[in-house]
């Protein structure tokens, strides 16, 4: 079976791109890439998919490409899901510990969170995560692990990540309809977060922003775990749109001009300077201004990062974020796009980096590879719990099965 194998596949559905991505866990739990493919995304628009057959093709591509590379026969992936049905939200568990001498139990730690996971959510929708933030016994705040404690009242905190059932189901049967299994969904944010973020800075505190081609993901980091978690049905695609109207250019070029020429940011030197086009048939030939291309791409890319600016504002974290925002996702390509967001979020802003692996290192040190290497990432944590057959990774397996019917 895959589960006693070390070799573990992240797979990204992308508006842009669908890609796999194949990690092995050495011995010694170093995580090493060994593989990557890739295929253009034809059928997916905001993170979902529009056409089941076109994508099922594009996941065969890309997972046949991973395997030829890795040398590997790959048959269950972590798969990421977004879109703007995807929501999160903070919740609290509460339970009376009832032992005679009141010594808080491993039993009270798992009741406690089934409590905490007990949530009135409406009928369409399903639990993706539930993510333990830390325990309070006695009112007592900020306890890792309470078991061994001695209380009456033991709380929990957690961060609850959910969508639409069956809109997290068609990426599944996607894959499943390729023969490949899924071990487990994993939102897309989180799975960038876990690729860029050290301990280090998510007990400092940090902000995580993927921009890709159809969504925006974002995730809040404070005190080691995770506050606040957002999508926008809003990316890179949506620059490209922008562009293709405002300077009367097909789609695929104004990409390529985006990439050539694009910045988030509008300079005096930029004035004067011209982009001559390739003459197309029928057509006369015509120059276009690089001031005004990049004056399209920046009122776009401000309003993503006012957007998510204002998220943030609301659920009053921002002076706890002190390791600052990391972007990452294709739309981090954009020059100057950092300075931006500094500007705008309040805070220092960099280009995320990958770490904590080897292997493919400089092929993937790329900002859009960070969901991808995060799912794999995501997938070494759960393979090492399983290892050590962990009650609460049994039941989230359980729980996985009985929601979406894998495993």
């Amino acid at each position: 079976m895959f589960n006693s194998s070390p070799i573990i596949v992240g797979l990204e559905l992308g508006t842009s791109k669908v890609c796999a991505v194949v990690g092995q866990l050495s011995d010694g739990g170093v995580l090493n890439i060994i593989g990557l493919g890739q295929s253009r995304s034809r059928a997916i628009r905001k993170g979902e998919i529009v056409n089941a057959s076109d994508v099922a093709e594009d996941i065969r591509n890309a997972i046949v490409e991973a395997e030829q590379m890795a040398d590997v026969e790959i048959r269950s992936v972590y798969l990421g899901v977004t879109g703007g049905h995807i929501r999160g939200f903070n919740n609290r568990g509460f339970h009376s510990v009832v032992s005679a001498d009141r010594e808080i139990a491993p039993e009270d730690v798992h009741d406690v969170i089934k409590n905490a996971k007990a949530i009135n959510l409406s009928a369409e929708n399903r639990v993706v995560h539930v993510v333990r933030q830390h325990f309070s016994v006695d009112g007592q705040n900020g306890i890792a692990d309470p078991v061994g404690m001695f209380g009456a009242r033991l709380e929990v905190d957690v961060h609850v990540v959910h969508g639409q059932f069956t809109r997290l189901q068609n990426p599944i049967r996607a894959v499943k309809g390729v023969q490949i299994d899924v071990e487990n969904i994993v939102f897309t944010g989180l799975a960038s977060s876990l690729a860029l973020l050290s301990n280090e800075q998510k007990e400092l505190g940090a902000l995580v922003i993927d921009i890709g081609g159809g969504t925006t993901e974002f995730i809040v980091y404070s005190a080691g775990t995770i506050k606040h978690t957002g999508v926008l049905a809003i990316g890179g695609d949506h620059i490209s749109n922008d562009l293709g109207y405002g300077l009367k250019v097909p789609l695929p070029m104004a990409e390529k001009l985006k990439i050539e020429h694009g910045s988030a940011v509008v300079d005096d030197s930029d004035k004067g300077i011209a982009i001559q086009l390739p003459c197309e048939t029928g057509l006369p030939d015509r120059t276009i201004q690089v001031g005004h291309l990049r004056r399209i791409m920046s009122l776009r890319v401000e309003e993503i990062l006012e957007l998510v600016n204002e998220e943030i504002e609301g659920t009053g974290l921002r002076e706890y974020m002190r390791a600052g925002a990391f972007l990452c996702g294709g739309g981090a390509r954009i020059s100057q796009i950092d300075k931006v967001a500094s500007r705008i979020l309040g805070m220092p802003a960099s280009i995320g980096r990958t770490n904590s692996m080897s292997g493919l290192k400089s092929a993937l040190d790329q900002p859009e590879f960070s969901t991808a290497i995060g799912l794999v990432k995501f997938g070494s944590f759960e393979q090492q719990k399983h290892l050590h057959r962990t009650g609460p990774l049994h039941a989230l397996k359980s729980r996985f099965s009985q929601f979406f019917r894998v495993g």
